[in-house]
Formats: structure tokens, sequence, C-alpha cells
């Protein structure tokens, strides 16, 4: 019945590809303002770095696995009531990562002395790429879910049309016996079928969540790849794991939450954990090149972190923290309602703590 499953990973896989090998051809631009890192080593650098990929990576890959687990461990299932108390933690390190982490940065970039005052400093391109950013992704949102809704039900209807058919064929004494079965049978179509759209609704959210998180963890490892200092790459080293654990955990609770299949749930899980690494060895190779303080770097970084930031906002308020504290489930009952506000606090206050270092 659902097609969608694997093909839009590996779509996703095209779009971070493209990210990926676009963004370091556009940062070797002309550099007009000196790097800020004055303490160079390269060669303990470069230790750091290859530390940091590997602390990273598997950070990254633990956290997104834990909430994958629950098919495993019961109390981590999305139907338990502890589930909605994990998740207001995840979408609070979201939500901390939007406006904490990556939209200050775009704000630094874009208004950085390095750009030229006209237009850069005219007009707040920061705030417009973060407010277009989540405008397209709130289309993005409603249309693949419309989409996928239409063709459900199409497909639907297909099979409740199939089944009147077969049922023609029957004698009458059979058909009430079987007219006992077909309520039944309908009863519970339309049971699948509303579960089908919460799945759809679920699929939606994590893959367009996932597009977001993997267009920062592109640049931050390119930025920490490329960065000479050791005195830089220690705290981002340590800061960037406990980021990415936090961050996995988000993702990996909405990859949950989907229901996909294991090599669809092992393939996105894959992505998150894989990027960042990928980021920091592309800036390795680039870092004798590479200027982040030149002029294309700071727009280049700057409108990819705004629209990053504009994604996570608005999945984070939209489609995990409104989806759940409205539930009736979540709102009957209070002790699960103050447990999910203290935990959304925490996921929050982690994040925040963390972005003093990176």
């Amino acid at each position: 019945m659902f097609t969608f499953q694997l093909a839009p990973s590996f779509n996703m896989l095209k779009i971070i590809s493209i990210l990926i090998f676009l963004f370091p051809s556009m940062v070797f631009g002309d550099c007009t303002c000196e790097s800020e890192d004055t303490k160079h080593n390269k060669e303990a650098a470069l230790k750091y770095k290859l530390g940091s990929i590997a602390s990273i990576l598997v950070a990254g890959a633990v956290g997104v696995s834990l909430p994958l687990l629950g098919k495993k461990i019961p109390t981590l299932r999305p139907e338990n009531d502890i589930f909605f108390i994990i998740k207001a933690f995840a979408a609070g390190v979201i939500l901390a990562t939007g406006f904490i982490h990556i939209l200050p940065d775009a704000f630094d970039n874009l208004t950085s002395p390095c750009l030229k005052e006209n237009p850069w400093g005219k007009f707040p391109f920061t705030g417009f790429v973060a407010m277009l950013s989540a405008i397209g992704t709130l289309m993005v949102d409603s249309l693949a879910t419309g989409y996928y809704q239409r063709s459900n039900i199409k497909s639907n209807q297909v099979t409740f049309h199939e089944l009147e058919t077969g049922d023609q064929v029957h004698s009458h004494a059979a058909d009430h016996v079987h007219g006992h079965t077909h309520a039944t049978q309908s009863h519970a179509h339309g049971s699948a079928e509303l579960m089908s759209s919460e799945l759809i609704r679920h699929r939606v959210i994590s893959q367009v969540l996932e597009l977001g998180i993997l267009v920062h963890s592109v640049i931050i490892g390119i930025s920490l790849g490329a960065s000479q200092s050791p005195e830089t790459i220690k705290p981002l080293m340590v800061a960037l794991s406990f980021h990415q654990f936090f961050e996995g955990m988000g993702l990996g609770g909405c990859i949950s939450q989907a229901k996909f299949k294991s090599r669809s749930a092992v393939i996105m899980a894959a992505f998150f954990s894989l990027t960042t690494p990928v980021g920091i060895a592309i800036g390795i190779g680039i870092s004798t090149v590479y200027n982040g303080s030149s002029p294309t770097a700071l727009i280049v970084e700057g409108t990819f972190n705004a629209a990053a930031a504009g994604i996570l906002i608005y999945m984070a308020l939209v489609d995990l923290l409104a989806a759940d504290f409205m539930n009736p489930r979540l709102q009957s009952n209070l002790r699960i309602q103050l447990g999910a506000y203290i935990s959304l606090l925490l996921g929050t206050g982690c994040m925040s703590v963390i972005a003093k270092w990176a």
C-alpha cells in the first residue's frame, strides 16, 4: 500500500550529496578579511579532527539508534505514555538547535563586516531566509501529506470495490454469514485507513526534519574540518558530540513513530550519523584553500544556516510540540502533561548550555 518508503530516502541522499559537493566549491572565494584563527598547529589540529570524526560518528549513531530500539524495549514504544515525555525532550533539543545554535550563526555570517554594507547591512536577510524556509517547509509538508493521503484513499477505494465485486458471487446463505464478517472487515479497514494516514504524516515529518538537520550538519562539519586551531577544535569536538547525540534522539523518535521498514530506518539513521563526519573530512581536504571569513563563504554558510533554522523551528513547534501538546491523550493526564513540560525545558536547557562551546 505504501510507496512512500525507500524512494524519498534516496531522493534525500541526492539532495544532501549536492549540498556536500556544492558547498566547498562555492567557498573557495575571494578573501577580504583575515581568519580569526591565530594559533595554528596543523599536526595537532589534524589529530583532534580525526578524533572528532570518531566521537561525533559514535555519538550520533547512539543517539539516533536509542529511540529505534523501541521495537525491542516496550517502554520506548510510541504507544506508551512515557514516549510523550521522551519526544518532548527531543523536540526541545531540535527547537534550541534552531534558535540557539543555527540562527545566531546565520546572523553572524550575514551581518559580518567582511560583507558589503549594501545590500547585506541594509536588509535583514537572515530573518527573511528563515521565514521563507519555514513557509517552504509548510508548503512541502502540506503538499506531500495531501498527495500521499489522496493516493492512499484511491488505493483503498480500489480494494473496497474489489471486495464488493467478490461478495456478489456468494450465495444468499453464505452472504448472511459473510455480512457480519464484511462489517468487521470494513471496521478494520477504516481503522487501517486512519492508521495509514497517521503513518504518512509521521513519515513526511521525519524526512523533512532530517533534511533540515543534515543541511546544518554539513556546514558545521566543514567548518570544523577547515579549522587549523587545536584550541578551537577541542571544545567543538566535545560540544558537537553531545549536540549530535541529543539531535539524534530527536530524529530517531520521529523515525520510530513513522514505523519505516528496517532498511529505510537504517538508511535514514546512517545519513544522520555520517553527514557531520563526512563534512569534517571535506573540511580537512579543503583546509588549505578554505577561508571562513571570505564573503562567498559567509554568504553561503549564512544562507544555508538561516534556511536550516527555519526548517527546524517550524518542525519543532508545529509538527512535534503542537501535535503532541494538543493531543487529547496528553491533555487528559495532568501527570504526563507536567512531565512533558519539564522534559521540554530540559531539552532546550541542555542544548542551550552546549551553545557556550559550539
